[in-house]
């Protein structure tokens, strides 16, 4: 069992996070320990999860237990109370999947090195935005860690109708993602809603490739802008007024990509609100940084 991520973000204090990079290391081993020292301070429903995990092989060369994540996911009760691992085998999971409300305390797992790919062409035009996902998880305690996501439907441009298509929609609370990379174009992550920490990810996109209302921290990832005539933006964070708890925070983050006219962000909403501290900022940028959207009452 030892081998299987499954760890829950929940830090120790309110220590800042280090300004060093090669000691982001040390500060996710402090705050981030084993069941076995955190017991007291983690929600009881998710202790017991722990205690109780249970892991299901799924292999598209039915050496598993199921062929398809879809159906290993139906085989997991409603109204689940223990953690459950989809270790998923090596290939290309031709797969629309949506891991249930009713279904906390679910992982999915790759291995290192034969990371599965889970693919599907969904578009706005079909499904709508956020439902276009290709992976949507509306569950609490949801852990991905070496497996990768993408939306394989092609790239819009701006005559393109209905073209959005999302890889990733969390909508759950406490969701870690730890080593997933995330393909698509415009709206590639619906960071929907609630709590989620990312670490060393990959995410790609075009335009307003992270969006939502989530409250999010990204830790060593890399964002990947694929720019060109368009203006690309990685950023369209929808929070709506000051009340709102909500908003993301990159840190020591790489932001990669081609073309020299993307911005970090635009403002979906008047109160939009994105950090970016510690990156480094490829030469990709136009000099502008942020893009109200065209409503000046937002630049305040």
């Amino acid at each position: 069992m030892a081998v299987f991520v499954t760890t829950q973000v929940v830090l120790c204090d309110n220590t800042p996070m280090t300004s060093d990079k090669t000691q982001l290391g040390s500060w996710f081993n402090i705050h981030v320990r084993p069941l076995s020292q955190r017991k007291g301070s983690l929600d009881p429903a998710l202790v017991t999860a722990e205690e109780g995990a249970k892991v299901v092989k799924v292999r598209k060369d039915g050496h598993g237990q199921f062929k398809t994540i879809i159906d290993a996911l139906k085989s997991i009760p409603s109204g689940n109370t223990k953690r459950v691992i989809l270790h998923i085998g090596p290939g290309n999971y031709n797969e629309k999947i949506t891991v249930e409300k009713t279904k906390p305390f679910v992982t999915f797992y790759g291995t290192p090195g034969q990371m599965p790919k889970i693919s599907y062409g969904g578009t706005a035009k079909q499904y709508g935005t956020v439902d276009s996902a290709t992976l949507i998880v509306l569950s609490d305690y949801f852990v991905a860690a070496n497996v990768m996501i993408l939306n394989s439907a092609p790239r819009p441009d701006l005559n393109t109708v209905g073209g959005q298509a999302a890889a990733l929609r969390i909508s759950g609370d406490k969701a870690t993602f730890y080593n997933v990379h995330l393909y698509g174009y415009q709206d590639t992550v619906c960071d929907d809603a609630h709590r989620h920490f990312f670490k060393d990810c990959y995410i790609q996109g075009t335009v307003d490739y992270i969006f939502g209302s989530g409250k999010s921290l990204y830790v060593n990832c890399e964002l990947r802008t694929l720019g060109d005539a368009m203006d690309t933006y990685i950023t369209a964070q929808a929070r709506k007024n000051k009340q709102e708890d909500n908003g993301y925070s990159f840190v020591h983050c790489e932001l990669t990509g081609t073309g020299t006219g993307a911005y970090l962000g635009r403002a979906w909403f008047s109160h939009s609100t994105v950090v970016f501290a510690y990156c480094n900022m490829g030469n990709i940028f136009n000099k502008v940084a942020w893009s109200n959207n065209n409503h000046k009452e937002y630049d305040k």
